[in-house]
């Protein structure tokens, strides 16, 4: 019987990783993630899975690690945060390039300088183009649930890419809610035992990984890299489904969540916990005959451009919300991909962008308030005061 426990989104995922039983887990600590780790820990330590659990001494030396048991045939799994997480920058594009189906929880936190352990987006957002599929999360049950279906996506025969699921710093990893924990047997059965296609270990087929591509193949080695990463999106689609089914979820598990939009005007873009904040704002503007609308993104890569272009073309003005910048860009790293998507949409939004919560900072109802406010004047005086602007900014 599935159970109802008060649990930090920390806590969450090491439950969905017990559950998992991978082979071997690399860990390293850092601020927000540490306690993630250290409740799996506990997992090894009562012999509650089958664990290798390798202490490592950095989170290079840990994707590292993971990256070798997993090209050897077991299933690997590590997490990190941060300035963690832009440590490992290399080894990411070595595990993607070699079609190794790593699952690695992220949580959210800024990157230095100067130095800050609360939650924004700068750090997945710095390793977005690192060839992993990147799902968020809104709060610890789908953190859970994420977590179980990434597994499944990362693993299947036609993808075998590395995933990132990722939980807003301190919001969701440490924050306490009811997290509905399935039973283990059927979570195990949703996951399945790993059956990799190749390893290293296996001397009927002989494998070779680390060698130099030049000119003559290198080209071509990414191109069969990304033709396997866009057939992940047909495959987040199913696993979702059979996910749905499976456990009788209520959760949104498609590319997004498009929250009262059949009949939008005004509409926001967000993604990771600030969209339980925006749409309390689209019930409460709703109540007063507003037509607000919200698209919660749940998979930032592979990004969803199609569909996310045609629920956004009937609205007259959507603005998309950024939890990090993108130096030199136009505005956050949703905003330029959300634009992008739009591009040649007639009739397209009116369109804008807010670099909200950098470091940690609040985002209250009201903030969000202000940007439907302003999507509302922009329609009636054809403009926008700044194309893109910022929440809760000290002037």
């Amino acid at each position: 019987m599935p159970q109802i426990l008060a649990l930090t989104g920390n806590e969450a995922v090491a439950y969905a990783m017990k559950q998992i039983n991978p082979d071997v887990v690399a860990a390293y600590p850092i601020t927000p993630q540490t306690s993630m780790m250290q409740k799996f820990a506990d997992f090894v330590a009562g012999g509650e899975v089958d664990s290798e659990m390798v202490l490592v001494e950095s989170e290079h030396s840990a994707m590292s690690a993971t990256l070798g048991a997993q090209a050897a045939g077991a299933r690997s799994m590590t997490a990190t945060s941060a300035c963690g997480l832009a440590l490992m920058f290399e080894i990411l594009y070595i595990a993607s390039s070699y079609r190794l189906p790593i699952v690695m929880p992220v949580v959210n936190r800024a990157l230095s300088g100067p130095i800050n352990i609360q939650g924004d987006h700068s750090d997945t957002m710095g390793v977005r183009d690192a060839g992993w599929i990147h799902i968020f999360s809104e709060n610890a049950q789908e953190a859970y649930e994420n977590t179980l279906q990434a597994i499944r996506i990362a693993e299947h025969p036609e993808v075998l890419t590395p995933v990132m699921v990722t939980l807003d710093g301190f919001i969701i990893s440490h924050g306490v809610e009811t997290v509905t924990i399935f039973d283990d047997d059927k979570a195990k059965k949703f996951v399945g035992e790993y059956k990799p296609r190749y390893t290293l270990l296996d001397t009927k087929k002989p494998l070779t990984l680390g060698a130099l591509n030049f000119s003559d193949f290198y080209f071509e080695h990414k191109a069969t890299q990304l033709e396997a990463f866009n057939k992940s999106a047909g495959v987040i689609l199913d696993v979702g489904r059979e996910f749905k089914k499976t456990f009788n979820s209520t959760e949104c598990y498609e590319f997004f969540e498009a929250y009262k939009m059949d009949d939008a005007e005004f509409a926001v873009v967000v993604l990771g916990s600030t969209a339980g904040s925006v749409r309390m704002v689209v019930d409460d503007l709703r109540s007063r005959g507003v037509a607000a609308g919200m698209i919660k993104l749940r998979v930032f890569r592979p990004f969803p451009h199609e569909e996310l272009a045609k629920a956004l073309k009937g609205l007259k003005a959507c603005a998309v919300m950024d939890r990090s910048i993108a130096y030199g860009g136009d505005g956050g790293p949703v905003h330029i991909e959300v634009r992008s998507a739009l591009y040649g949409i007639h009739p397209a939004p009116m369109m804008c962008n807010y670099i909200y919560g950098l470091g940690g900072k609040p985002i209250e109802p009201e903030h969000i308030l202000s940007v439907f406010d302003d999507l509302k004047e922009a329609v009636v005086k054809k403009s926008f005061k700044r194309r893109v602007g910022y929440l809760n900014l000290k002037e």
